[in-house]
């Protein structure tokens, strides 16, 4: 190969690096623009999350040209992705769905989802990476929460102090619905969380991780979500039951104990009456959202929804069109959602939907429980637990709400869960030397690339 050739390669080499850290970056820069952007509810908010994603799926494949080869990280979740969309396609060509339009638009936001997992599995593939993403999102996590406390102390009913919501709502944080914003934080909350409990960084920074993961905890407290609240309790008993499975040491009970100290005296101090008074509510209807009976009111009627086509459903989408005639009693609020994702999901896309969701989740949990082995001191266990844990809590309190349907919030669910069942991370490691003899001639350590395993 002639020295002008080599100089092509190597610029090759360069650009494709660069398009590939790009594609990374941003791609995790769309997730973190969502909630911001009040949860990515509105059309225009909805439109960059799609635009921004087709975008980048356009410069990872400007990157494959560059290398001359398409190379593909294969995702065991990928089948029963495809197989959503297939569903989705037999929905609106053979037109069972009750409104074409409306699945369609639901549909550009799944594809949206999708590729946001494909390029999140292709370009998130060494544990350096996954280092700094996992330190973004600590303090982007933190960022959010000291926001909402912050504004939750000089409240003037406006998001962001002066944005009027047009149908109400209960503020909190960036979300006009303080339940979504708890979902958000059930997703980011894992992150600071496994690394406080893990040996991947210094005790300063572990114990940096563990205030942020407590200050973070207590907003879902004070945000008033008693679902956020479930959702999270379970989080932290999953994760205790894997850290004392594992390690069942004195500085272990030590770190748990000092967190959950931290975080009772955080809510106890900044809210303790207001919580106090959530819970004493439980069954009434206050700050203007539904009260829990009434949920469990929808939540027949759509399963007589259910019953009407339970095969292929009544279309991706078409909730909000369909269920007035189905709804048994008198209200002043729109319910453009079931407030239970799992029984939406089956009136919308009925049993083959139903099949495919649990084909996603057993997928799902079978491989990301064979990598959380070394998740203490490997990157790949450790991220793979954090993405897993946002997941349970996300699975949890979708049995109460509809976090799956905010755009912000679904996104990162479903990047977590591509995460989750990814490949192992490649690291850089250095090949230990070999104990030198005085005739022995130490060779330099040279670098190797390999994958972890969990």
């Amino acid at each position: 190969m002639s020295s002008a050739a080599k100089t092509i390669d190597v610029h090759r080499q360069v650009l494709s690096a660069r398009i590939g850290a790009i594609v990374l970056y941003a791609t995790f820069g769309l997730l973190m623009f969502g909630p911001l952007a009040f949860g990515a509810v509105e059309p225009w908010s909805i439109f960059v999350l799609e635009a921004g994603a087709a975008v980048l799926m356009l410069l990872w494949l400007a990157k494959q040209w560059i290398d001359e080869e398409i190379t593909i990280s294969w995702n065991p979740l990928f089948l029963p992705i495809c197989a959503f969309g297939a569903l989705i396609l037999v929905q609106v060509i053979f037109r069972t769905t009750a409104y074409s339009h409306d699945t369609i638009s639901d549909a550009m936001q799944y594809c949206a989802y999708g590729m946001l997992c494909f390029l999140g599995t292709q370009t998130l593939t060494r544990s350096a990476q996954g280092r700094q993403i996992g330190v973004a999102l600590t303090f982007y996590g933190f960022a959010i929460a000291a926001f909402a406390l912050l504004q939750g102390l000089t409240f003037n009913g406006k998001l962001y102090w002066v944005r009027q919501p047009h149908l109400g709502g209960w503020i909190y944080g960036p979300y006009v619905n303080h339940n979504h914003y708890a979902g958000i934080m059930e997703l980011l909350v894992p992150i600071p969380l496994v690394i406080s409990f893990s040996r991947l960084t210094h005790e300063r920074q572990r114990i940096a991780a563990g205030v942020a993961a407590a200050i973070m905890v207590s907003t879902i407290f004070l945000s008033g979500s008693r679902g956020g609240m479930l959702s999270v309790l379970m989080e932290l008993a999953v994760l205790a039951a894997v850290v004392f499975r594992r390690k069942r040491t004195v500085r272990f009970g030590i770190a748990a104990v000092a967190f959950v100290v931290l975080l009772v005296g955080m809510v106890g101090w900044l809210g303790g009456k207001e919580l106090t008074h959530r819970f004493s509510t439980i069954s009434s209807e206050a700050h203007g959202e539904i009260s829990g009976g009434t949920r469990v009111t929808i939540d027949r009627d759509t399963l007589r929804m259910f019953a009407q086509k339970p095969i292929l459903g009544w279309g991706l989408g078409t909730f909000p069109v369909v269920y007035p005639q189905f709804r048994s009693f008198y209200t002043n609020f729109f319910i453009n959602e079931a407030h239970n994702d799992y029984l939406q999901f089956l009136a919308e896309m009925g049993l083959a939907g139903l099949a495919i969701i649990l084909w996603f989740l057993i997928a799902l949990y079978r491989r990301a429980w064979s990598k959380i082995g070394n998740w203490n001191s490997e990157v790949t266990g450790a991220l793979t637990l954090a993405c897993l844990l946002g997941v349970t809590g996300i699975l949890v309190h979708s049995l109460v709400d509809f976090n799956l349907q905010i755009p912000a919030n679904a996104s990162f669910f479903y990047v977590y869960c591509s995460l989750a069942a990814a490949p192992p991370l490649l690291q850089r490691a250095r090949k230990r030397r070999p104990i030198a003899t005085e005739t022995d001639q130490v060779e330099p350590a040279a670098e190797v690339v390999h994958g972890e395993t969990a």
